[in-house]
């Protein structure tokens, strides 16, 4: 595991405490409002990144990847929850990105590397954010105090806002080589990579208009075209690699060894892989999560809590040796195994099961490569009738099924999962839920609602999104 150098986390530092927020009433003079353009990328990438993970901490709980331990809780149930520190680290990076955009075209084609880089990391940020909440401030939102209650965009127009966002980056990244290069040292992603930048961006893409499938402007052939300039295996997945502090998920480990009960497994995961749902043992889950005290993998029902004392190992758990929570884990932001899901996905829409039916295979051996799992192990699993069932009898059920298998913990399965209307076999409501349905998106924060309400949308949490109707 590679650590921060001083001298980064000092940029780190630099940046973040220099981030010019749309709320900011005043001007602080000690502030250095125009830091080196490598400064801001230090903190561009970090804080993408580690965006995905905040994300993922609640959408995990939507999508019945973790459980609370305790009964009842607002995560757990679908009751609202106030989300405002999540909503201004998106808005606090954002602002960094725009601020490195505007350095980037004072330079020109001097500076395309970074111009084109922050195109991606505007359009990533603002696909997670509208994704989760629908309309968001944008065109006034990152223009500083001169807009303290900004109007929200429409959704829609901001999804088109970050295809188009991703293709002015590959525009600019196929520039010739610049005088100002990006520094491998503070871009936290891709190293300064600028081929892996370029595929990062066409998986975004295929991502991006993947998320169209239940509406008229799905384009599975446009989605493949993405694809093929995409990742073509695992040495190309986007990573998050060094942290303030422990790797987000091995803390959250670490904080329930220290009893402050957090990273429970949901029952409806564990269930998927230890065959009670499916009749299989999945060799993933020893990689994943602990076997309890009586030697069984026990997940914890959402809205129930937890069945024992919560420190006696008597439900399975995020734990320090765990693939995602270990102490050395990455963060995975995008994998090439998600691309090959969402190849299977649009070749089976576009009537070709022949590709379908590779990529989906593709896309099983490429998750369980990535978490380690043994060849023997990994080749017995594929080789199940209920998994190799054959190119004629591929559906998209299983292409779904296995997706959330592959997206553990991240963001983007809760998009799946509205996409697919929750179709997982035996997804239940968690317990008494407070609403009646899945949840669709989620709730405004009160930092917007307190000084902006006249703006904030009138939605509530079962309103679909404009792709999820």
């Amino acid at each position: 595991m590679k650590k921060y150098s001083v001298i980064i986390f000092l940029l780190f530092v630099l940046v973040n405490s220099s981030c010019k927020k749309y709320l900011d009433v005043n001007n602080d003079p000690n502030l250095v409002y125009n830091p080196p353009i490598n400064s801001l990328l230090v903190n561009s990438t970090y804080q993408t990144g580690f965006n995905v993970y905040r994300l993922g901490n609640i959408t995990s709980y939507y999508v019945q990847y973790l459980a609370s331990p305790n009964s009842g809780s607002d995560r757990d149930t679908y009751k609202e929850e106030d989300l405002s520190v999540t909503w201004s680290a998106f808005y606090d990076v954002m602002t960094d990105i725009k601020e490195m955009m505007k350095l980037a075209a004072a330079r020109g084609d001097n500076a395309s590397e970074h111009m084109g880089v922050a195109k991606i990391l505007l359009a990533w940020n603002l696909n997670m954010l509208i994704n989760s909440f629908g309309d968001v401030p944008y065109s006034q939102a990152l223009l500083g105090k001169d807009f303290l209650t900004p109007t929200f965009d429409n959704q829609q127009a901001l999804h088109d806002t970050t295809l188009r966002l991703i293709d002015e980056a590959i525009t600019e990244l196929n520039k010739p080589t610049p005088l100002i290069r990006l520094d491998g040292s503070s871009d936290q992603i891709h190293h300064g990579d600028i081929s892996a930048w370029l595929k990062t961006a066409y998986a975004l893409k295929a991502r991006f208009l993947n998320q169209l499938s239940k509406t008229d402007s799905y384009n599975a052939i446009t989605i493949l075209s993405a694809l093929s300039n995409a990742y073509t295996s695992s040495d190309d997945n986007a990573t998050l690699t060094t942290f303030q502090g422990n790797s987000p998920w091995n803390q959250v480990a670490r904080n329930n060894v220290n009893l402050l009960l957090d990273g429970w497994l949901s029952e409806q995961f564990v269930d998927a892989l230890n065959g009670v749902t499916y009749g299989v043992a999945d060799p993933r889950i020893p990689l994943i999560t602990n076997l309890t005290d009586e030697d069984i993998y026990k997940g914890t029902p959402n809205g129930q809590g937890r069945s024992g004392t919560g420190t006696n190992n008597e439900e399975s758990v995020l734990t320090t040796s765990g693939f995602y929570s270990n102490s050395g884990a990455m963060l995975w932001l995008i994998t090439f195994a998600e691309m090959k899901f969402i190849e299977a996905e649009a070749a089976f829409r576009n009537d070709d099961k022949t590709t379908a039916y590779a990529a989906y295979l593709e896309g099983i051996n490429a998750h369980m490569e990535m978490l380690g799992v043994a060849d023997t192990d990994r080749d017995t699993y594929v080789a199940l009738a209920t998994v190799s069932v054959g190119e004629a009898a591929l559906t998209l059920d299983l292409i779904f099924k296995e997706k959330y298998v592959a997206m553990f913990l991240h963001p983007e399965a809760w998009t799946d999962a509205r996409r697919y209307d929750y179709m997982y076999k035996d997804f239940t409501l968690p317990v008494n839920a407070a609403l009646t349905s899945f949840i669709r998106r989620s709730p405004y924060p009160v930092i917007e609602t307190s000084r902006n309400g006249a703006n904030v949308p009138a939605v509530i949490l079962t309103t679909p999104l404009w792709w999820d109707q």
